[in-house]
């Protein structure tokens, strides 16, 4: 367990200095590693644990740079939304909305191989568009207990400095983070690990935030919004790998891709259906999906089954290929392949 605690501080600890650098996003890059250790539903609440320490020291560190006309109308539409968040975490599995999160954070690689001048920078946000981000920043935050990278192309098109984005996430996140630790707890999603990963985290972010007091003003303005931009894409592709995994678990799914006779075939399992797309180089492409022996026709099934000899496992598939329909059943005997048959 210490190991684990030990693991959980360096990974917080580098989360937070990246995040520093790179206008936010630690709950984000921490999302897959606390999933390791605690359910789906408690990882929200570990988080924010941290993450509302690291917001106040962010806040006493750079406090003067905090940009008032942004939280004055971000915070009051945020406050209701991250109740909604959290309420609806009992009832919802935030998985799909981390797996619609990754994909979103994995579109901004464009903004990574763009040059920094051709980079709008839109300073004349209206104050609906500011209450429409902050109550979305809200909702996702009471939901998964991070918003991070995910607001952060507001912060980068707003025409901010690095240390105004620091310090105004900071202003604008830490009410959201305390009054989410609040109803974690009244919504009973709060127990002595989480606990205890909340405040490993929590001190790894004081430390970080004091390492970067010194560090942030060394970064130039245009590597801090290429590592912003790069640091949503690695952010979205690890939350897409981990949630996509967890989803095809949980759906007694997998996908795999191997080569096939002249030709490539990519075959996915989802609960009791599967499916497979294969190409061949002379017969071009074929859909093929496993279909119940009892949904063919009475001549097909005795077709199938006269051939069934020792096997103790059949499975048919249908296979569609341009301009025709045929199948394929296979026979198994103690998981092994012991024969195949193709008819029409």
């Amino acid at each position: 367990m210490e190991a684990t605690l030990l693991a959980v501080f360096f990974l917080s600890y580098l989360a937070f200095s990246l995040s520093a650098i790179c206008g936010g996003g630690a709950g984000l890059m921490l999302i897959p590693v606390l999933g390791q250790m605690l359910p789906v539903s408690q990882v929200p609440a570990a988080l924010s644990i941290g993450t509302f320490t690291s917001s106040a020291s962010r806040i006493i560190v750079f406090y003067a740079k905090i940009r008032w006309d942004i939280v004055r109308w971000f915070v009051p539409a945020a406050l209701p939304a991250v109740w909604l968040g959290a309420w609806l975490l009992r009832f919802v599995n935030p998985l799909y909305l981390e797996i619609a999160m990754g994909l979103f954070l994995v579109s901004n690689l464009p903004f990574v191989f763009r040059k920094p001048k051709n980079q709008a920078v839109d300073q004349k946000t209206t104050r609906l568009a500011l209450v429409l981000i902050g109550f979305s920043a809200g909702f996702v935050s009471g939901l998964t207990g991070a918003v991070g990278l995910l607001f952060n192309q507001f912060y980068l098109r707003y025409g901010m400095s690095k240390e105004e984005i620091v310090a105004t996430r900071a202003a604008n996140e830490i009410v959201l983070h305390l009054i989410k630790i609040v109803l974690y707890t009244w919504f009973g999603l709060i127990s002595m690990k989480v606990v205890a990963l909340g405040v490993v985290v929590a001190a790894a972010a004081l430390l970080s935030t004091y390492t970067m007091k010194w560090v942030l003003p060394r970064v130039s303005e245009g590597l801090f919004r290429k590592i912003g931009y790069s640091a949503m894409v690695f952010s979205g592709v690890a939350m897409l790998t981990q949630s996509g995994s967890t989803l095809l678990g949980k759906n007694n799914g997998y996908v795999s891709l191997a080569p096939v006779t002249e030709g490539m075939e990519a075959k996915l399992q989802w609960q009791n259906a599967g499916f497979a797309f294969e190409f061949t180089y002379d017969e071009g492409f074929e859909y093929e999906q496993v279909t119940p022996l009892a949904e063919l026709p009475p001549y097909k099934q005795q077709l199938v089954l006269s051939r069934k000899g020792t096997a103790d496992r059949i499975v048919v598939e249908t296979v569609y290929a341009p301009g025709e329909t045929s199948y394929e059943a296979y026979y198994f005997k103690d998981r092994r392949l012991i024969g195949k048959i193709d008819f029409q």
